[in-house]
């Protein structure tokens, strides 16, 4: 597991939580994190879900930026048909501008939880197969060449470097190795949809001028602790809100892991748990390791965005903390 680590922080109210403290959250976590030598710290775009205080990730990403001075901030991602390709080039040329060397620019393709989001914002279903061509435009404002627009440009995105990262929804894959871009993909519970994607991202590559070979980024939510007890019962809250969105429609704020082990589960109930809980890493620091060396070795990961929400920060912070001290640090082409 010689490969850099980094961090996916969705902002993920906990109950009871105001939504202002879980933003709060997340910028102090970002600055615990930074001392323990993550790569990157990203944040993500979430409309109208009760559970997640994340809405608007250019804006935390400034944030986090402003309260760090290493570690590089980014966004995991950016929905690009939710936006105007030349906004999203600007609000990345701003921070890019403050920030130099440090600013991430991960896009993704997803359109909203429900019909009434997708509405909210302004588009349907057919406005996620323009993302490669959204993306291509929203490149070419960096690059200063908008055929379509003369006249125009992204103020102060243009002749800025900021890489770009493209997440693996829905074909992003595709779109990825069209563009020579990296790829953001997540381990997910299905092993072999993962390999296939992979592969076909590799294999299809196309080098750009930013990136001269693919580079896989896998997302995996994962926790380490004393015992695998203690460290299932971290990722147990978010398992369990995914459960509830997928039987009442609504992704929750975390309930306490005591909580949901007290609940009789419905046989769904059960059963998506289960399934919830078979992409995620738990266990003692050498288990952990093992499982994620096997994820690594099998996908060819170059790099390792971890994820964990639980409502214990503390108990958070320290799985960081031995996540990190599992691995020795090494550079990254990405």
């Amino acid at each position: 597991m010689d490969i850099p680590l980094s961090v996916l922080d969705r902002s993920l109210r906990r109950k009871g939580q105001d939504p202002a403290d879980a933003l709060r959250r997340t910028v102090r976590f970002a600055q615990e994190v930074e001392g323990y030598g993550f790569r990157r710290f990203w944040v993500s775009e979430h409309h109208s879900v009760p559970g997640v205080a994340g809405s608007a990730p250019t804006v935390l990403a400034a944030a986090v930026a402003a309260a760090t001075s290493r570690i590089r901030v980014g966004t995991g991602g950016v929905m690009l048909p939710n936006h105007r390709p030349l906004v999203v080039a600007e609000q990345f040329g701003v921070l890019g501008s403050l920030f130099p060397g440090r600013i991430d620019m991960g896009l993704g393709r997803s359109l909203g939880f429900t019909d009434g989001i997708r509405r909210a914002l302004g588009h349907g279903d057919a406005d996620a197969g323009d993302f490669g061509t959204a993306l291509a435009e929203l490149l070419r404002w960096f690059e200063g060449a908008q055929p379509a627009y003369p006249g125009v440009h992204a103020v102060p995105a243009e002749g800025l470097r900021v890489p770009a990262y493209v997440l693996a929804i829905d074909g992003g894959a595709d779109i990825a190795a069209a563009h020579g871009l990296p790829l953001v993909i997540g381990a997910g519970r299905r092993p072999e949809k993962l390999l296939r994607a992979v592969g076909r991202y590799r294999e299809a590559f196309t080098p750009s001028a930013q990136q001269g070979a693919p580079y896989v980024v896998v997302a995996v939510a994962a926790a380490v602790a004393d015992t695998a007890e203690q460290a299932a019962d971290l990722l147990l809250p978010e398992a369990w809100a995914t459960v509830w969105s997928r039987t009442r429609g609504e992704f929750p704020p975390l309930t306490a892991a005591e909580e949901i082990r007290a609940r009789t589960l419905t046989e769904r109930e059960a059963r998506y748990l289960d399934e919830a809980r078979q992409s995620q890493v738990s266990g003692t620091g050498d288990q952990v390791a093992a499982a994620l060396g096997d994820l690594v070795a099998r996908s060819g990961a170059d790099e390792l965005l971890v994820s964990l929400h639980t409502p214990d920060e503390d108990a958070r912070l320290e799985s960081f903390r031995r996540l990190v001290e599992l691995k020795t640090a090494a550079p990254a082409a990405g």
